[in-house]
This record gives C-alpha cells, sequence and structure tokens, in this order.
C-alpha cells in the first residue's frame, strides 16, 4: 500500500508540474495529448489536403478539438470510442467499438460512402503488467487497425497509429508498410519520457 501510494503522489507531482497539462488548460483542451497531434502535424503536414478525417479511440476529444480548430468547418470530421464524450462543434460522435460491423456502418454512413483522408489513433487496450499479455494486446489492436485502413482509407492516405516498444514492433511495422508506402517512427516531445508509447505514421496508402 505504502508504495502504492508513493506510485500515485509521483504521478500527481508530475501532473501537475507538466508543461503540456498546463498548456492544454490554457487553451481549452481537454487533455494534454492534443499537444502530440499538434507537434506531428507540424512536423510532417498531417492535416495538407485532409477533408474527411476519423479519430478511433477518440475520448475526450482533444485530438477532435485539434482538428476542428485546424480544419476548413466543412471538413468531415467523425470521433469513434466506447465511452461518451461532450459534444464538440463540427464533429460527428460515434459510441462503440470500430471493429463491429454496426459502427462501420455508421462510420461509411457519417463519410457519405467516401473513403478517409486520414486515420487517426491515440488507443491504448486495457493493460495486464503482464508483459506477453500486454504486447499481444497491442498487436491485435495496430493489427485491427490497420485492417480497418486497408478497407476504409483512400489510396495515397496516410494514417497516425500509438504503439509501444516492444516485442512486436518490427513485425507491427513490417504489417504497416506493406500496406503504405512509408512508415516512420515517432516519439513526440510532448510524450511523456517514461512512456514506451511511440507513433506510426503511415504515409501514403497503396492501393
Amino acid at each position: 500500500m505504502q508504495k502504492k501510494n508513493k506510485l500515485v503522489k509521483s504521478w500527481v507531482n508530475r501532473h501537475v508540474n507538466d508543461h503540456y497539462v498546463h498548456l492544454a488548460k490554457t487553451n481549452g483542451y481537454r487533455s494534454r495529448a492534443a499537444y502530440k497531434l499538434a507537434e506531428m502535424d507540424k512536423e510532417f503536414n498531417l492535416l495538407k489536403n485532409v477533408h474527411t478525417v476519423l479519430d478511433l479511440g477518440c475520448a475526450p476529444g482533444s485530438w477532435l478539438q485539434y482538428l476542428s480548430r485546424n480544419l476548413s468547418p466543412d471538413s468531415n470530421i467523425i470521433g469513434v470510442d466506447l465511452l461518451n464524450i461532450e459534444k464538440l462543434l463540427n464533429v460527428t460522435f460515434i459510441k462503440g467499438d470500430f471493429t463491429d460491423n454496426s459502427v462501420v456502418e455508421q462510420i461509411i454512413i457519417a463519410t457519405n460512402t467516401q473513403k478517409l483522408d486520414l486515420v487517426l489513433s491515440d488507443m491504448s487496450p486495457n493493460l495486464s503488467g503482464i508483459k506477453n499479455v500486454d504486447q499481444s494486446r497491442i498487436g491485435l489492436l495496430i493489427e485491427s487497425i490497420l485492417e480497418f485502413c486497408d478497407y476504409n482509407l483512400k489510396t495515397q492516405g496516410n494514417a497516425l497509429i500509438k504503439t509501444f516498444q516492444g516485442g512486436e514492433m518490427d513485425s507491427l511495422i513490417k504489417l504497416a508498410r506493406e500496406l503504405f508506402k512509408n512508415v516512420i517512427i515517432k516519439k513526440p516531445l510532448s510524450s511523456r519520457s517514461e512512456s514506451s508509447e511511440i507513433y506510426l505514421l503511415c504515409k501514403d496508402k497503396k492501393i
């Protein structure tokens, strides 16, 4: 119990003193995660020529906020999550699991049957703390996202997908490169240094 209390206290101290937490509050973002997307958009021009975009695992909605603020008002911004989010202007929210056929049908309706220009995912599976189990769950999630992109992302479309450093990284990158012409591995500065999260920027989807 004492060890757990120390860990909680340490997390609270980091959170309270976190530059991006303060920045998010100042700029009205729902979480510090908005700056990961902002940083990668600035470096890689992610939103160039993007009209229809899907954010998988979008709660609490900070990435959707960034999209809404930086895309034209006539853009089609869609978010999917198992958790509800507060409404956002010019954003379509779908509650559910993106691997369910019923949810995919709702996404297709929301896009007016148009293929997506950009797919984003800042999702993480429920982690058990058991290394092999967690690596398997992460791998299955990324595979599901790539499979979704295969069917629903337009040719030359892009995807930005969070994953974690670990045993299945090489196979996941190989899988992504089968679908996209270029895969860049990126850990944004706004990602906490102690976190093992990294992002796969998958560019130019093949036919």
